[in-house]
């Protein structure tokens, strides 16, 4: 049982890897930075890049988080390595196998599109330029495209400190590798936060156990 388990975590995160580059490639060859598409008035296909984490939040440098980002997703890929040996449950597996993919996703735009692509200002980037990419290895940004603005209004005049700015509902523009980041930390959360618990919990025993 355990063996189609780990199967069902590799076909997950190998059709979510194929899925997100794939968008992300054809965002990046066929749209200038910042044009967008109006597929309903709630939702566009705006592409933007962010150098940072998820959502676009940027808090650290860029080399540091990259190199951040490769040792935490080596932990989680030997954390889904260890459950699916033990033969946990396909649901908890699942859920760590959408956040391994999602990390995944989102390291390889960091790792390799600096130097893959050029810049995407006023122009539809090529991929591997003539000229070099617009970063070095480690340096590149991530592609997001997915924005949803569900509630698009003017605060009224007396609400204090915002009244009469836009307000926009939901403003973060995101990929489909944090979109798997974030369904699975929410069902890990919602269904199985005992089992990561437990999970957890037992493999710091294990690590004592060995330093003793």
């Amino acid at each position: 049982m355990k063996y189609s388990k780990g199967w069902g975590a590799v076909l997950i995160v190998m059709l979510l890897l194929l899925l997100d580059q794939v968008l992300k490639i054809w965002i990046k060859t066929h749209m200038q930075l910042h044009e967008s598409y109006e597929v309903t008035s709630w939702f566009y296909i705006y592409f933007t890049e962010n150098p940072g984490m998820a959502f676009g939040i940027e808090v650290i440098g860029k080399l540091f988080l990259s190199i951040f980002r490769i040792i935490a997703v080596s932990f989680i890929g030997y954390y889904l390595y260890q459950i699916v040996k033990k033969n946990y449950s396909f649901g908890f597996i699942a859920c760590i196998a959408l956040i391994f993919a999602g990390a995944i996703g989102n390291i390889i735009d960091s790792v390799f599109y600096g130097v893959l692509f050029d810049h995407s200002y006023n122009q539809v980037a090529t991929f591997l330029p003539e000229g070099g990419g617009y970063a070095g290895w480690l340096h590149g940004k991530v592609v997001d495209m997915f924005y949803f603005p569900i509630i698009q209004t003017v605060l009224p005049d007396w609400v204090p400190f915002w009244g009469g700015s836009e307000f926009v509902f939901f403003r973060p523009i995101f990929n489909l590798a944090d979109s798997a980041i974030c369904v699975g930390v929410f069902f890990l959360l919602i269904f199985h936060r005992h089992t990561l618990s437990a999970s957890l919990s037992k493999e710091g025993k294990k690590t004592d156990a060995d330093k003793e």
